[in-house]
C-alpha cells in the first residue's frame, strides 16, 4: 500500500499509516498506484500546500485526514513529466497556490515517492551545472566584456535573483542561452510567471522592462554563437512577454549575428499568435521555434491564453516556419485530466498531424490546479491518464520527438 503523507502547520512533514495515498487527475480524485509512481527524484522540492486539507483513502472512502493536516506535493525537476496533481480539499479562505507544478507523493517501503515518470535526460541541465561558486565573478567579468549592454545587466539579475539557466549559459559561455526582448505581450495567460494582477498570486519572476537594441542584441548573441560550445541563442524567455512582438528588433538582430557568424541554432519560444511578426523573425533567417500550447481546442487554448489572437493564427504561423525550413517544436503544458482528456487527446492528435511538428517538449503547468478548472467547461468524458495519452502520441507519431529539452543539431 502507498501511504499518505501529510504537514502540519510548522511544515514537518509525516506519513500517515493506514492510510492510502490519494492523487488527483482533473475533477477526480483515485488511490495512487505505485506502478505510477517513481522514487524521488534527486533535485525535486517538497511542500505544503497552505489551506489544504490532505486527503487519504480509509475503508475506500477518500477524505481529509484531519482538516488542519496540509497536503504535501512535490515539484519536479526538469526531465519528470507528473502523472497526477495531490488531492487535498481547500479550506475556507485558502490562497491561490503559488506557481509551482505540483505532483502527488507518497511513503512507500521507507522511501517518499512521486506520481511521475522520466521523460527526458540531458547533462547539461543538471541543476549541479548551474548556480557554481564561480558565477559571480564570470557575471563581473561579462559585464566588463561588454560595459554599457543593459541585456548583460538584466541576465546578470536573473542569474543571481531568480537563478534561470538560460541567464546564466551567457556567463558561463556554453549551450543554450535566454535572449529577452519583449516587456509588452499579445496574451493574459492563467499561469504566467512574469506578470500577474495584483490579487492573484504573485509572478516567481520579474519581467524585462525595456526593449533592447538590436546592435544589444547581436552583440551578445553573435559573441555566444561564435564561440560557445553546441551554441543555441533563445529569443522568449521566462521573464519576457511575447517576443514576436520585437520582430523588428530580432529580424535585425538575426542579420548582425549572421554576419559574423554562421555557427550555432537561433531559436525563438514563442505563443505564434502574431503571424506576421513569426514571419519577419522566420525570413531573417531563423533555424526553430518552439511554440506554447495547452490544448488543441479553441474554446480551451483561449481559455488559458486569454489573448487577442485565435488558434488559426498559431497553426498559420507553424505552417510558414515550417515552409520555410524552421524546426518546429510544441511546448506542451501538461495537466493530469486535462490534456489527456478524451476530447483533448483526439484534438491533439489531429493538430500535429495536419502541422508536422517535429518534436514535443513537455511541460508540468505551473499554477494552482483549481484555477484551471474555473476557466473551463467541466468534461463530460474521464481522463486517459497521463502515461496513456503520451503512448498514444508516440504509436501515432513514431518518427515524433518527445521530451523536455531542445536538441541541439550542428548546421552544416
Amino acid at each position: 500500500m502507498l501511504t499518505a503523507l501529510y504537514a502540519d502547520s510548522k511544515g514537518e512533514i509525516y506519513d500517515a499509516p493506514g492510510y492510502q495515498a490519494v492523487g488527483r487527475t482533473g475533477f477526480g480524485d483515485a488511490l495512487l498506484d505505485v506502478s505510477e509512481m517513481i522514487p524521488l527524484p534527486e533535485g525535486a522540492d517538497l511542500m505544503l500546500l497552505p489551506g489544504c486539507s490532505a486527503l487519504a483513502a480509509q475503508d475506500g472512502v477518500i477524505a481529509p485526514i484531519a482538516t488542519p493536516l496540509l497536503a504535501v506535493a512535490a515539484a519536479l525537476p526538469v526531465g519528470y513529466t507528473r502523472t497526477y496533481l495531490p488531492a487535498y480539499r481547500k479550506q475556507d479562505g485558502a490562497p491561490l497556490l503559488p506557481l509551482y507544478g505540483y505532483t502527488a507523493v507518497a511513503m512507500h517501503k521507507d522511501r517518499i515517492f512521486a506520481a511521475a515518470f522520466k521523460s527526458d535526460d540531458n547533462a547539461k541541465w543538471q541543476p549541479g551545472r548551474y548556480n557554481t561558486p564561480g558565477l559571480a565573478k564570470r557575471i563581473a567579468q561579462t559585464k566588463a566584456d561588454f560595459p554599457g549592454n543593459r541585456l548583460v545587466e538584466h541576465l546578470a539579475h536573473c542569474s543571481l535573483e531568480w537563478h534561470c539557466c538560460t541567464a546564466q549559459n551567457l556567463f558561463y559561455h556554453r549551450w543554450e542561452m535566454g535572449l529577452p526582448v519583449s516587456p509588452a505581450c499579445n496574451a493574459s495567460c492563467l499561469g504566467c510567471i512574469s506578470l500577474q494582477p495584483a490579487e492573484c498570486c504573485p509572478a516567481p519572476q520579474s519581467r524585462i522592462e525595456f526593449i533592447p537594441t538590436a546592435q544589444e542584441v547581436a552583440e551578445l548573441g553573435g559573441y555566444h554563437l561564435a564561440g560557445a560550445p553546441d551554441p543555441i541563442v533563445s529569443f522568449g524567455q521566462g521573464c519576457e512577454g511575447e517576443p514576436s512582438l520585437a520582430a523588428d528588433v530580432i529580424a535585425a538582430a538575426i542579420g548582425k549575428m549572421r554576419a559574423k557568424t554562421g555557427r550555432g541554432i537561433i531559436n525563438i519560444n514563442t505563443n505564434a499568435g502574431f503571424t506576421a511578426g513569426i514571419r519577419l523573425i522566420t525570413d531573417a533567417g531563423l533555424d526553430s521555434m518552439r511554440v506554447s500550447m495547452i490544448s488543441a481546442r479553441p474554446e480551451v487554448h483561449q481559455a488559458y491564453y486569454r489573448g487577442n489572437y485565435s488558434l488559426e493564427d498559431v497553426g498559420q504561423s507553424i505552417a510558414y516556419a515550417k515552409a520555410k525550413g524552421v524546426f518546429v517544436s510544441l511546448n506542451m503544458l501538461l495537466l493530469p485530466g486535462l490534456n489527456d482528456q478524451p476530447e483533448e487527446a483526439a484534438a491533439w492528435l489531429d493538430f500535429i498531424g495536419e502541422s508536422g511538428i517535429n518534436m514535443i517538449q513537455l511541460r508540468n503547468l505551473n499554477i494552482d490546479p483549481d484555477l484551471i478548472w474555473e476557466s473551463i467547461t467541466r468534461p463530460e468524458s474521464l481522463p486517459l491518464g497521463v502515461s496513456k495519452f503520451i503512448t498514444a502520441l508516440r504509436c501515432k507519431f513514431p518518427t515524433m520527438q518527445i521530451g523536455n529539452f531542445s536538441r541541439y543539431s550542428a548546421k552544416e
